[in-house]
């Protein structure tokens, strides 16, 4: 693994430092979209205080936090595998280039003693895991992971019940900013209640401060951060493109890791571009709101 010199210095003297994961790069923007929302994002860490750390697999290696060539390269290369933490060895191992999902970007923040991390949507329970056993990394991965995650929820082509029940197995804490109802992605509300609320990047740090006196640092803290009500994507026409989506992935047989890309891709053409555009709205959100949550625990 190699910390960019920027990256590293910023740790060595304490100063707020956010993780960018970089499957929203690779697999979840058409290009050139792709290379301008991940500088937004990075702006938007900025403008939060604090400095973006962008991950990725680079030839091989594990990078925290990639220079802006290294960034262009990536959102334009044809071959780069969507990569989560159980990808990494072999990746390493061929050479390969790599965009992290949530899992491994996590993983890899916190072995560099990153304690923010910014993205879209967790991964979760799939829809009709009862038959297929299919469920993300992400939610094992959180599980064991001592970071914060600031996200808009678990994307809503999921089966966000089912996540919410494994997350609070996992013993996974989920406090939702401004809000008593968990985002659902695109949405501002899943339709399910928060057990916890939190209305200021000072609550949110004194909830990560606590965890170090009752031993749970090991485990993720997921801040739910919703869209408001009008930035988010009209519901009716999310229910009706959605279903149209689950049913076209299944004429095809789309599962497993090339289920989300495909859905979220049907999404944008079907909803002519309004939802990727709500997709940009809530990641950049959510940097924003990382950056001010690692200065509060910075300070």
């Amino acid at each position: 693994m190699r910390i960019a010199p920027e990256v590293a210095d910023a740790l060595s003297t304490g100063a707020p430092v956010v993780a960018l994961e970089s499957t929203i790069i690779t697999h979840g923007l058409p290009r050139p979209r792709n290379l301008e929302v991940a500088r937004q994002v990075e702006a938007a860490v900025r403008d939060g205080g604090a400095l973006p750390a962008t991950i990725a697999v680079i030839d091989g290696e594990a990078c925290v936090g990639v220079d802006g060539d290294t960034l262009a390269e990536l959102a334009g290369r044809e071959e780069v595998a969507k990569c989560g933490v159980r990808d990494l060895a072999p990746l390493a191992a061929r050479g390969g280039w790599g965009g992290t999902t949530v899992a491994a970007t996590a993983h890899l923040a916190s072995r560099a003693s990153i304690a923010v991390f910014a993205t879209g949507g967790l991964g979760g329970v799939h829809r009709g895991a009862r038959e297929s056993w299919d469920e993300s990394a992400d939610l094992t991965t959180l599980a064991a992971t001592g970071i914060v995650v600031v996200c808009a929820g678990v994307k809503s082509i999921l089966d966000v019940p089912a996540t919410l029940e494994r997350l609070e197995t996992l013993s996974v804490t989920v406090l939702g900013y401004g809000t008593d109802r968990f985002p659902g992605f695109y949405l501002s509300d899943s339709g399910h209640p928060m057990a916890w609320r939190v209305d200021s990047v000072r609550e949110v740090a004194a909830v990560a401060r606590a965890r170090a006196e009752l031993g749970t640092e090991d485990r993720a803290i997921v801040v739910a951060n919703p869209l408001p009500e009008d930035e988010q994507l009209d519901p009716a026409l999310h229910d009706r493109v959605l279903a149209e989506g689950l049913a076209a992935a299944e004429r095809e047989g789309v599962s497993g890791k090339d289920a989300t890309p495909f859905l979220l891709d049907f999404l944008a053409r079907e909803t002519e571009g309004e939802s990727l555009e709500a997709n940009v709205r809530l990641v950049v959100r959510n940097a924003g709101l990382a950056g001010q949550i690692a200065v509060e625990l910075a300070a």
